[in-house]
């Protein structure tokens, strides 16, 4: 799926050109990017529908709206920068 709009006279996109055991293939912007489940686990389990469901989240971001999940599109450009990590708070901790 492409999702395409205009931002001041200048056309920006966002598509999922292939998805496979190992991770996705996107093209944002006119480059190709490769997010292994590794880095995004939580799109492993996600349906295909809700991963082609991609779109542009103002110039510099793409969301998928149905997973709830966000990308800059600099942590595609240079994920070195940008480590998974989990942080907690205490509400992680509350017990029933």
């Amino acid at each position: 799926m492409q999702t395409t709009s205009k931002n001041n006279s200048t056309s920006t996109s966002v598509s999922v050109l292939m998805i496979n055991a190992q991770g996705i293939m996107l093209s944002v912007l006119g480059h190709d990017y490769f997010l292994s489940y590794n880095r995004i686990p939580w799109m492993q389990d996600a349906p295909i529908r809700s991963v082609l469901n991609v779109q542009m989240c103002g110039p510099e971001a793409i969301e998928w709206p149905d997973l709830d999940v966000d990308l800059e599109i600099e942590s595609l450009q240079h994920p070195e920068r940008y480590p998974l990590v989990i942080k907690r708070n205490a509400l992680d901790f509350v017990e029933a």
